[in-house]
Order: C-alpha cells, then sequence, then structure tokens
C-alpha cells in the first residue's frame, strides 16, 4: 500500500476509533446517570429525542405542557434520545447560575457558538471567563452606556425619518399609512447601532442606497448557515473528527470569518492607533486619561494603558474575538425586542395610548439616559417585553462534575419516590428554561401569560427568588456568566421605542392568528401561512398627529 493510503487507513481508524469510545462513553453515561429515574415525555425519534418536537412548536409550550403532567422537576430527550434534567425549581436553576465553573456550556453548544460568536466572551469558560469579564466590565458600566445614548438616539431618529419616507411613498387613503415589515428595518436600525457605539464602524444600512456592507454580508452568512437542524450539523458538533470533512457550510462560514477577521484587525489597529495617539510625551497611557465611546476603543485603550498589570490584558486575539460577540449581543437580542414590544402594543392598543401619553410628556425629542429610565410606563412596557417575549428563550449547561443540587421544592420520581434535592453526574445537560420561569403562573399568577405593563405597579412575592441579574427576571440570566451588556440593551430598547412611538401609530398588518414564534438564535416573529418560515411582523404605520 502506498504511503497515502496508509495515511488514509490510518485516519480513517483514528476516527473509528475514536467514534466507538464517544459511542461507548454515551451509552454507559445514560445507563448510570442518576436523571434516568426522572419523570418525563418519552422521545418520538432516535436520533432527535424530543428536539424535533420542541423545534417546530412554538418556545417553551411543549415544556409548559410538561410542568403540569410531570410537575416542576423532570426530563426530556434530547439528541440521540439522550436524557436532559429540566426544572422550574428557582433554587436549582440558581444553584446552577451561580456555580458556573461546575456549570459549562456544552462542547457541541460552544462549537455551534464560535462558529458565529468566534471565541469571544460567549464562549470561553472557567478562567479566560473570568479575565476577560473583568476586563470588559468597565466598558459595559452606567457611565459608558450613558455616553452612548446619543447614538441610539441619532440612529432612533434615523430610523423614524426613513419609515416617514416610506409611509409618503403610499399614495392611498386621506391619511397616510403604509404596511412595513418592521423586522428588517429594526434590525438595520440595531446593526448601525452596534456598529458606531461597539467599534466605531459605521454600517449605514438604513442608507437605502448605500451598496451592502461587507461586514454585515459576513455575519448574515454565518447566522443563516446556522440556522438549519440537520444530522451532519449534530454529528459535527459532537464528533470533533467529522469537522475536517469539506461541506458547503462550512466554507461558506470560513469565507464569512476571514471577512470579520480582516475587518476587525483594521478596526484594532485603528483603535490602537488612536490610543498610542493619548499617550504622554514620555510615551506612556494612563488608564485615567483614556477617553473614548464605542466599546472596542474603550477596552483597547484600557488594555494598553502603562499602569494596568499585565494580566489584567487581553490578548489582539482576545479583543477580536468580541467583534463578533458585539455584533450579535448587541444586534439581533435588542432588534428583536423592539420587534416583540410594538407587536403586543398593537394587540392591546390601550397600552400603546397610554405610553405616548407618557413620552409626549417630554418636551425634547433627545432625552439624557437619566430621563428616559426616570419614565415609569416606559420602564414597564420593556420589562413586560422581555418577561412575556424574552429574545433568547433558554439556554443549556452541563455539569463538569458529580453533583447534588438543592432545590426549593420536592419531586416525585417515576418510581414515586419523593426527593428533596436532584443527584446529577458529570456530563448530564441541565436545560435552563428562561421563557418558561419568566411566565410561570406558579410565580408570576394566573395572568402570567398575558402582556400587562401595569403588574410591575405591584410585583408579587415569588418572583423575587428569580434569580436574574436585572427585573427578577430570567432574560439577561444570573451569576457570573448574566449578560454582561444588558445595561446597553436596555437604554437601546427605551431610546427606540421613545422615537418610535411618539411619531407613529401601530397596528398589525395580518390576523393575531397568523404570527407564529420561531427559535433560531433569538426568538422571532413568522407568518403561520408562509411556507418559506420567513422571520418577519407586518405592520400597518401611520403618523401620529397630536391634537
Amino acid at each position: 500500500m502506498n504511503p497515502v493510503g496508509k495515511l488514509l487507513c490510518a485516519a480513517l481508524a483514528s476516527v473509528t476509533a475514536f467514534g466507538l469510545w464517544t459511542l461507548f462513553q454515551f451509552v454507559y453515561h445514560q445507563f448510570t446517570s442518576p436523571i434516568r429515574h426522572l419523570r418525563g415525555p418519552k422521545g418520538t425519534s432516535w436520533i432527535y429525542g424530543n428536539m424535533r418536537d420542541i423545534w417546530n412548536a412554538e418556545n417553551s409550550v411543549l415544556h409548559e405542557g410538561w410542568v403540569k403532567q410531570y410537575g416542576n422537576t423532570l426530563k426530556y430527550k434530547g439528541f440521540f434520545n439522550s436524557d436532559r434534567l429540566f426544572t422550574m425549581d428557582t433554587r436549582a436553576i440558581n444553584h446552577v447560575l451561580t456555580h458556573s465553573s461546575d456549570y459549562e456550556k456544552p462542547s457541541q453548544v460552544r462549537y455551534n457558538l464560535s462558529q458565529i460568536l468566534g471565541e469571544g466572551l460567549l464562549f470561553v469558560e472557567g478562567s479566560q471567563h473570568r479575565q476577560q469579564r473583568h476586563i470588559m466590565n468597565p466598558a459595559f458600566g452606567p457611565a459608558q452606556i450613558r455616553a452612548l445614548t446619543d447614538i441610539f438616539l441619532e440612529k432612533a431618529l434615523r430610523l423614524r425619518d426613513v419609515l416617514s419616507s416610506e409611509i409618503a411613498k403610499d399614495p392611498t387613503g386621506t391619511t397616510p399609512s403604509a404596511r412595513i415589515d418592521i423586522m428588517p428595518w429594526l434590525s438595520r436600525m440595531a446593526l448601525d447601532v452596534i456598529g458606531l457605539a461597539g467599534f466605531n464602524y459605521n454600517f449605514d444600512s438604513l442608507n437605502a442606497n448605500e451598496k451592502p456592507n461587507e461586514l454585515n454580508e459576513a455575519f448574515s452568512t454565518m447566522v443563516d448557515a446556522n440556522q438549519r437542524l440537520s444530522i451532519l450539523t449534530i454529528l459535527r458538533a459532537r464528533l470533533p473528527p467529522l469537522r475536517i470533512l469539506p461541506n458547503d457550510r462550512a466554507r461558506r462560514i470560513q469565507v464569512a470569518r476571514r471577512t470579520m477577521a480582516r475587518i476587525g484587525n483594521e478596526l484594532l489597529s485603528d483603535a490602537k492607533a488612536a490610543a498610542r495617539a493619548s499617550a504622554t510625551e514620555k510615551g506612556e497611557i494612563e488608564k485615567h486619561s483614556l477617553h473614548g465611546r464605542d466599546l472596542l476603543s474603550l477596552l483597547v485603550k484600557a488594555n494598553m494603558a502603562t499602569d494596568i498589570p499585565e494580566s489584567q490584558r487581553l490578548s489582539d486575539e482576545d479583543v477580536l474575538a468580541q467583534v463578533p460577540t458585539f455584533l450579535v449581543a448587541g444586534h439581533e437580542t435588542t432588534s428583536t425586542a423592539i420587534t416583540w414590544a410594538l407587536y403586543a402594543m398593537t394587540k392591546a392598543p390601550e397600552i400603546q395610548v397610554k405610553l405616548r401619553e407618557e413620552l409626549l410628556s417630554v418636551d425634547t425629542e433627545t432625552p439624557s439616559m437619566d430621563e428616559l429610565m426616570a419614565l415609569p410606563y416606559l420602564d414597564a412596557v420593556v420589562r413586560e417585553t422581555l418577561r412575556v417575549h424574552s429574545p433568547v428563550p433558554s439556554t443549556l449547561r452541563f455539569a463538569t462534575k458529580d453533583d447534588v443540587i438543592p432545590i426549593e421544592k420536592p419531586y416525585t420520581d417515576k418510581y414515586g419516590v419523593m426527593h428533596d434535592s436532584i443527584r446529577i453526574s458529570k456530563g448530564d445537560p441541565i436545560f435552563i428554561p428562561i421563557l418558561a420561569l419568566n411566565r410561570s403562573t406558579e410565580l408570576w399568577g394566573p395572568d402570567a401569560q398575558e402582556f400587562m405593563p401595569e403588574r410591575w405597579q405591584s410585583i408579587p412575592e415569588a418572583i423575587s427568588h428569580i434569580p436574574g441579574v436585572w427585573g427578577h427576571l430570567m432574560t439577561f440570566l444570573g451569576g457570573p456568566r448574566a449578560c454582561i451588556g444588558y445595561r446597553f440593551s436596555l437604554v437601546e430598547m427605551k431610546a427606540v421605542l421613545f422615537t418610535l412611538v411618539r411619531a407613529f401609530e401601530f397596528e398589525l398588518a395580518v390576523p393575531v392568528s397568523e404570527i407564529g414564534k420561531k427559535s433560531t438564535l433569538v426568538q422571532r416573529p413568522v407568518l403561520r401561512s408562509d411556507p418559506n418560515n420567513k422571520s418577519q411582523l407586518p405592520l400597518l404605520i401611520k403618523p401620529y398627529k397630536r391634537t
């Protein structure tokens, strides 16, 4: 046999051995894990377990049904009919989130995330995550977000003007109005915001005359390539040797990542040049003297400061890894949340009217962050949107060691035995039910599924046990891995809603029954009648005229 043939045979043997060892570990774990004794639904597929059912249903609907049938602590079937722990117990969730080194993202989830986000803050674990988080925290503090508020308002006003122009194109009727799919416009606006506020990059995507932006196109390619559930995608995530096999999806992702890396390097060089320009005559860069608005510049300048220890710096590779992370965290989630806020107010016009009255009481169209945060009904609408329509409906963790998870309420296993804790073994996956906890009737009351901003005037005592970092909600998670950019998202949401609701009246352009929900990276609205399942929210928009 020639050397190439021997090499191929050796590679095939290695892959086969790795696959068999992985299969043995998987089967052994399924037959020894304590969570096998939990009650729960049977899998409907040997390959997909309950995952395809979850994928095809609206987020958390199946989980909420299982809770009614099996109680707050149960198991369901993941890929290859493997057991996953599901619990609504707030004490158990708090334990998992606060012991982040014992409960990390599963390797297959991290791989899938890395295909979109790179190896930034949302990807890394352990000491690497703690280091990045510690260094990046100051860039997301209240003072920094306050300095970015005018960018949020500038782009919100630009979106207002673009929508006004779209309405003016429709000559029908005595009162100008137009049917507009609001999703792509909000996405463009949020992209422009994160471009400037994140790394001083001008997408200018609200300018319809501009040519497609290559960074935006690269980002869209990476997101689109990761939206399809396929057996090959599942296997590549679980079996690293398969990732070397070429396929069209992997090629498109690699081309897009090279584009993002090239532009990221240019942005990094520009930020470094700006930091050097602020150096003293001796060439020293002092942290306290550094100024800048965009998050990347703040990060780079602080990283280059000569008066901070080397251990508190990030490498250029780590800084670059944050670019796609900023794009996703500051773009997809916020634009989707604003979309759901408008949807909720079309279903309840009285809420829209009440909010508009409060917003019009402000005598400027460019309020400060403090003025935005002082509007109580706007705050209640944002809170209720993030409760009922959490953009990210769930996440997953796996145990890095055997553990006993404390619980608030006992549960009964499938043998009828009562337990006052949850025993798990290393490698067990734990589902974190963000949306299900946000709208739990046990915590929020019988009207938990309804959109009611007024509920925030008197919240139930039970929700104080929800271990979220903000607002007694799970939306931004909790513990050491809670969303670092939650202040950024909240102020941007308020700035955009402040601008749009003052300027326009919104109605649904289709029956409410037509609107469904579909989750990819985030939970988005779709039309049930659309065979392509395209994310969209068609609205009838008309200018509001003050009487």
